[in-house]
């Protein structure tokens, strides 16, 4: 795609309309998790902010389980210079270790001024992760809130960017990948220190002197199947339900690869000196990885 930007302003526009109409209260949809008073919930329940200080880092989690779903929510990043901190949206297996780990990531690794945050993704399931893609963005994180979705179903999960999809990674269990399909997970956000690997591999620092750092969410929306004990009802007829077995269609495929092409700085499956055996099977069983 040469041009993306008549039709990523579009998707964008499409994308906040649904979440103005849908996101529900931070109150009513999360708790916090640690960071004490770091985390905040504010204008009554409608925006969440996370901050970071040399003694805490902080986060939230969802109230509810999920098994399948479509999972927005809006951001604003670190401003300035946000070396060595790393702001996350991801879903989780509860309280998961070990070989029963599932887990769907997004996470947002700050820099130093002036040049750009890179958006680490992967996908692990049954303990096995090892399936980074990286990316730097086509738009300035910290200036605005932007939408960052997770889609989730049995065929496959989809990370998008303003409804630009970035990224899928196919269910290959006939191939003897592992795919997240059977445990619930809950969503989670944080905002953390991380500066002996997040900025140039740990070669820059995290400036204290700058602390707070401080990020930024509202309008968080699940349209997804709820589970648990948590759980006040199960996914309304009403929603909309094309995510349960949503893939790219042919709009969708020219605007990852505009993404892939344009902005992608890390791929697995094209880091041979990692796998000197080989490449993962399922780098070789679909294009949109």
């Amino acid at each position: 795609m040469a041009n993306c930007s008549k039709a990523c302003a579009i998707a964008l526009t499409i994308s906040c309309l649904i979440l103005a109409a849908s996101a529900g209260s931070f109150y009513d949809e999360m708790d916090i998790t640690f960071g004490g008073e770091r985390a905040k919930i504010l204008n009554g329940g409608q925006d969440l902010s996370l901050s970071l200080d040399q003694y805490s880092g902080s986060g939230f989690q969802s109230k509810n389980e999920y098994l399948f779903g479509r999972f927005d929510m809006q951001l604003k990043l670190v401003p300035a210079n946000s070396a060595g901190t790393v702001t996350t949206f991801y879903s989780n297996k509860l309280s998961s270790q070990g070989a029963g780990h599932d887990e769907i990531d997004f996470e947002f690794l700050g820099n130093s001024t002036g040049n750009p945050y890179t958006v680490h993704t992967n996908v692990f399931s049954q303990g096995k992760g090892d399936k980074e893609q990286q990316f730097h963005l086509w738009f300035d994180p910290t200036a605005a809130f932007h939408t960052y979705t997770i889609l989730w179903n049995p065929q496959r999960i989809i990370f998008l960017i303003d409804n630009i999809p970035v990224r899928v990674f196919n269910n290959h269990e006939a191939s003897g990948v592992p795919f997240p399909k059977s445990q619930p997970m809950r969503v989670y956000a944080s905002l953390w220190n991380a500066d002996d690997w997040a900025t140039q591999g740990g070669r820059v620092k995290t400036d204290w002197t700058k602390a707070p750092f401080t990020a930024s969410y509202r309008k968080f929306n699940a349209n997804a199947d709820k589970v648990g004990a948590n759980s006040k009802s199960t996914t309304s007829e009403n929603d909309n339900q094309t995510w349960r077995t949503q893939g790219l269609d042919g709009a969708g495929r020219n605007r990852i690869r505009w993404v892939q092409n344009k902005h992608m700085v890390y791929n697995y499956c094209n880091d041979r000196s990692r796998f000197p055996n080989g490449l993962p099977v399922e780098c070789s069983r679909s294009r949109f990885l």
